[in-house]
């Protein structure tokens, strides 16, 4: 096994509080973490979901994990992971291994006993690092002085690292919008330049993961732009997009809204998007809603915000303002209107018609609408008392 290129140590001891995690590693003596838990601890950021790897082969992992007491569930056991339960918390182990067959999309694995051999496998030399429970980060691709250079590279050549999974084109933007700083690398840029044609092998879901999580980073705008210089927006969004769209939002102070960000730089049909990359229905509709639908004027009076927002949540409302309004004071003041504003609801339902002695039927409905119309004339201000009491009149009329 070829030695860390550099002696650097990280203090374990905040990593090693998770929830069992001391357990799963006293378990199994060989494994360390890698990956993200690795990258994020040197770059101090906070650490999400940890996984780990090891010499181990999956059947000794299991019956390590369950000689201590721990469950162990076969998640990807073709691939070699096991996810360990601990504490309440689940934490993936894969055993090490190496790339047989690839065919842009899915790869056919050996296992293995070389750390080298599996972190030549990985996509960046800034996820190829592994660390073990005694705090020593083991570096075989120069990850460290990448990763504080604010370089993403890939590890090896970068156009055989595409060619194994063309998702890579992806997870570049993302890391490069999180991590890069300056000028991208050279190499990467051209190998992806080179392979934007893979992306059309790929199932819609992973593009829009790839996708959401480029838009959820604190800030994509270089990336995106990057991607529209290379031709990969283009082929992910080919409905059109504008990416200026996305700067001019970015510039209003607008959260890091995945759905509001797409929303922006979409220039062409939302429906068929959403169809083509299979967004949830929730997704769908939210995006459909945010491009389409009332804003109310800066100017309107608090009467006329509430009646819109008795017919429209705040965050759609306040994201339509962010894609139709301008940098400026009075829409500034209109989003921050809209959302110390309480959402109106109107207080009748069915059961006070029919506590009014109105038959059950179509008469209810209307009855009610009408009433609700009236509420909303007078500014959605009417209390309980005062709409059973004018529902009370028009039932008698």
């Amino acid at each position: 096994m070829a030695p860390p290129l550099r002696p650097v140590r990280i203090d374990p001891a905040a990593l090693l509080a998770r929830p069992g995690l001391a357990a799963v590693l006293a378990a199994l003596p060989g494994a360390r973490l890698v990956g993200g838990a690795v990258r994020d601890a040197l770059a101090h950021r906070p650490v999400a979901d940890i996984d780990l790897a090891t010499p181990d082969p999956p059947e000794r992992v299991v019956q390590r994990l369950a000689a201590a007491g721990l469950r162990a569930i076969p998640t990807g056991l073709g691939h070699g992971t096991i996810t360990a339960l601990a504490d309440g918390a689940g934490y993936e182990i894969t055993t090490l291994r190496q790339d047989v067959e690839t065919d842009g999309r899915h790869a056919r694995v050996a296992f293995t006993d070389d750390w080298r051999i599996d972190a030549a496998r990985r996509d960046f030399t800034i996820n190829a690092m592994s660390m073990a429970a005694d705090g020593a980060v083991f570096d075989y691709f120069t990850g460290i002085a990448d990763l504080a250079a604010g370089r993403v590279r890939f590890v090896g050549d970068p156009a055989a690292r595409i060619a194994e999974d063309y998702l890579r084109i992806l997870r570049f933007f993302r890391f490069q919008a999180r991590y890069g700083a300056g000028e991208p690398d050279p190499a990467a840029t051209a190998a992806i330049a080179a392979s934007v044609y893979g992306l059309a092998l790929l199932s819609p879901e992973r593009v829009w993961s790839e996708l959401k999580r480029i838009l959820a980073a604190p800030d994509p705008l270089a990336s995106v732009a990057l991607m529209d210089r290379l031709g990969v927006l283009a082929a992910v969004l080919p409905e059109g997009a504008d990416p200026a769209a996305l700067g001019r939002l970015a510039a209003m102070g607008a959260p890091a809204d995945p759905l509001l960000r797409l929303a922006a730089l979409l220039t062409g049909d939302a429906a068929g998007l959403a169809e083509r990359l299979r967004l949830s229905a929730e997704e769908r509709d939210r995006l459909a809603a945010l491009r389409i639908g009332p804003v109310p004027d800066p100017s309107a009076d608090d009467a006329a915000l509430r009646r819109a927002l008795a017919e429209t949540p705040a965050e759609t409302l306040i994201g339509r303002a962010f894609l139709r309004g301008a940098p400026g004071a009075e829409w500034a003041g209109l989003r921050a209107r809209l959302a110390a504003m309480p959402r109106p609801v109107f207080p009748l339902a069915g059961r006070d018609a029919l506590a009014l002695g109105v038959a059950p039927g179509p008469r209810v409905g209307a009855l009610l609408r009408a009433v609700q119309a009236w509420w909303m004339a007078g500014g959605c201000v009417a209390g309980g008392g005062e709409c059973r009491a004018e529902l009370a009149r028009r039932a008698q009329g």
